[in-house]
This record gives C-alpha cells, structure tokens and sequence, in this order.
C-alpha cells in the first residue's frame, strides 16, 4: 500500500503545479497611487498583502488560494444570480391589486411607461455590470489557472473588469428593497419570495469575488505572460496609477495594462471640477422638481425629496425618513461640499492635515453611490403600484438626481488624491 500512496501523492503534487500554480511576486518597487511615496515591496506570497506606510492604501495581496478563491465566488455568484432574477423578490397584495416584483418586471414595468432612462439604470447598474464583472473575473482567473501564455483579450478583459468593479450596485438595491418594503407594508400585504432571501447570499459573493481579485499581482501575471521588460524606478521612468508597474516616460500608454502613462492625471483639477459644477448645477432642479407623484382614486400626491421625507417624518415613518434623508440631502450636498474642500486644498492650500484630507477623500468616493437608494425606491414603489387602484410615477427630478448621483462618482473618480501629497515632500519606503 504505501509505493500506491506515495505514487498517488506524486500525481497529486504534479496536478497542482499544473492547475494550481504558485502565486508570488517577487521582490520590485512601486509608488503609491494615492500619496505617490516610492515603496520597496519585498516577496509576496500566498496570503500575504502590502500596505503603504505613509498613508496606509492597499497596495497589494494575494488570497491564500487566489485562483480557487475568485472562480469559486464568481461561478457561485453567477448561478445565484440567475435564481434571484428569475424568481419574485416580493408579493405585493391589496384590494384589486396583486404584484409580484421580479427585475425582469420592473425593467418592463419602466419600458411600458416610457421611462427608459430609469429602465437603462436599473439594468446596468444592478444587473448588467455585475454580469459582466462575473463573466470577465472567471475569464480572466480561468484563463490564468489554465493557461500560463498571453492573448491579446486578456488585458482588455482586465482592464474592463476593474472599471466595471467600481460601478456595480447590488448590494444598493437590496438595502433600497428593505427601504420600500417599510413603506409598502403600511399600506399592502408584502409576503418575500425566495428571491429576497437569496439576494444577500448574492451580495456577499459579489462583494467577496471583488475584493479577492489583486489589480497589481495580475497585471503582474500579464507582464510574465506577455513577456514586457521590467523596468526599475528611476528618472526616464514613470509608475503607472493602474498596474503600479515603471515603464520608460516615452511610452504614451502603459504596456503593461495599456492605460494612459501620466505622472499625475492631466487636468485632473479641472475635469474633477467640472464634473462637480455640472453636478451642482443638476442638483438644483433635483431638489425642487417633483421626484415621485402617488395616486389613487381619491387623491393625487405630488412630492419632491424633502417635501416625501417631511411626509414621512410627521406620518411617523422616523426611520425611513432618515434613510432618504441620508441618501437623498445628506450626502449629496457632503459629498459636493467635500470635493470642493478637496479640489481647494489641492489647488491653493491644504485646509487640513495630509493625512485627515486623504482619509476625506476615501470617505467621499465610497459613499456617493448609495445616493442612488433614493432612485432604486422609485422604481421598486412605481413597479409595485402601477394599477388604477394605486400608482407611483417617477418625477421628472429622478433623472436630475440620478445625473447627480453619476456625475460627483466621475468627479471623485478623476481627482487626482497625489496633488494633495505633492505638498509635502516624498520619502523612498522601504516595507518591512
């Protein structure tokens, strides 16, 4: 018996060099996308992960079973995706009234009444991108697992898959579920489907499937694969913001990951800026336009966001009210009045320590998107009530406020967080 086990562990260790390579990355320097403080990183391996000392941003990690760990999730995900689409979320019921809300209904429900801006919202940000990041994550680590060679779709793929990543917005929706299901239980009987109590279990993998992929040890992967000299830092070279990898200054985009080659964003100040103008100017008529219009037989309601969320106040309904109110005023107007605060500090002079600024900015991109809470409501409620008994129709605010929603997470987005560490003076780190 023991020459079969020790024939058996033989193949055993030979099938996993070949399906379960190692994963490591060797010992290289990079600069820090967010304070742009030259680090030494000494040799990753499996399960372990580097921090910049400065201003502490995620640099890189590699999962303890990277390849297992991000096919898994995805296909999992996929799958359940599939069911908790598929399938009713809820079942409204009230007299003459019987709804059952799938995303397939609502996306229709949107089409038929001629709101197809909201239709393309909820298909993209809820079901479209999460699709592809789903689709793209197991192309890209399958491809990896399977094959060590390059393809030219491989980092195109990349490069979509982690722009994609930002824009994904399920987990909004599910709380924005939560948020309707208090308003309409106070006037329907709402019994959950098996829908609503898988959708957790998809946000989870989602959320998991995200955080497991490592933007610089794949693009790292890429380089070997593609066979891309390496360069190290020095005066003819530049740190790319994306990949993290130096490439020679006369190299208009990166060869590595094929993004724009810059040492800062160019016009960053003014494009963030822009952006944010544009926001501001939209945010106006989101506010004093009318964002949602109920009616019954007997009566017709036209409500803007804080004209709903006094309703909702003094109806008694305290807690859903703060949830818009957080949602819909509070963050918004932060989030633009904290770029504003950014966007000065980079241009003249800091208003705040280095390191309090970097912290506001990280804050500030992280949040915006749970502004769209408010849109997901209208569409949730509009599908749920759209008999002659009880019928929600968006208000023309829904697209302004939705515009908002976009364009400060583009305004972030574009706001180069280096300018603000370029006041003070870079140090080379050496990671321990």
């Amino acid at each position: 018996m023991q020459p079969d086990n020790r024939l058996y562990q033989y193949f055993a260790k030979k099938w996993l060099r070949k399906y379960l390579p190692s994963a490591t990355l060797p010992a290289h320097t990079l600069d820090c996308p967010e304070c742009g403080s030259r680090t030494a990183l000494p040799k990753l391996r499996q399960g372990q992960k580097a921090i910049c000392s400065v201003c502490g941003h995620h640099l890189v990690h590699i999962e303890p079973e990277p390849y297992v760990t991000v096919l898994a999730c995805a296909l999992a995900a996929l799958i359940l995706m599939v069911v908790v689409y598929s399938l009713p979320f809820v079942n409204v019921e009230m007299t003459g009234m019987f709804s059952p809300l799938t995303l397939s209904g609502m996306f229709h429900a949107l089409l038929v009444d001629s709101w197809g801006f909201l239709a393309a919202v909820l298909l993209t940000f809820v079901f479209g991108l999460p699709l592809l990041f789903l689709l793209l994550a197991i192309y890209v680590y399958a491809y990896f697992l399977f094959k060590q060679e390059f393809s030219p779709t491989l980092r195109n793929s990349m490069r979509l898959l982690l722009r994609v990543q930002q824009w994904m917005m399920v987990d909004v929706f599910f709380i924005s579920m939560l948020v309707a299901y208090i308003k309409i239980q106070s006037v329907a009987a709402v019994n959950f489907g098996v829908a609503f109590w898988l959708m957790p279990f998809l946000v989870i993998l989602i959320l998991r499937t995200s955080v497991a992929i490592s933007p610089h040890w794949l693009y790292s992967k890429i380089q070997h694969a593609d066979q891309i000299p390496f360069f190290q830092a020095g005066e003819e070279t530049v740190c790319c913001s994306r990949c993290l990898h130096f490439r020679p200054k006369n190299e208009v985009f990166c060869r590595v990951c094929d993004s724009e080659l810059f040492h800062r964003r160019p016009g960053s100040l003014k494009m963030s800026f822009l952006l944010l103008l544009a926001a501001m100017i939209l945010y106006v008529p989101a506010n004093l336009l009318p964002i949602m219009i109920s009616e019954n037989p007997l009566n017709k309601e036209i409500s803007t966001i804080m004209s709903g969320i006094i309703f909702m106040w003094n109806d008694g309904d305290k807690l859903i009210a703060s949830i818009i109110f957080s949602a819909s005023i509070a963050v918004p107007t932060l989030k633009i009045l904290s770029m504003l605060w950014l966007l000065f500090s980079a241009r003249f002079k800091p208003l705040l320590s280095i390191k309090a600024l970097s912290l506001q900015y990280r804050i500030t991109e992280a949040i915006g998107r749970w502004s769209m809470i408010d849109i997901f409501v209208i569409i949730i409620m509009m599908t749920t009530f759209h008999s002659k008994v009880a019928r929600v129709t968006p208000g023309p605010a829904a697209i302004y406020f939705c515009l908002v929603v976009v364009l400060t997470m583009l305004s972030a987005h574009f706001f180069d967080v280096r300018l603000l560490w370029d006041k003070t003076v870079h140090k080379f780190v050496e990671t321990d």
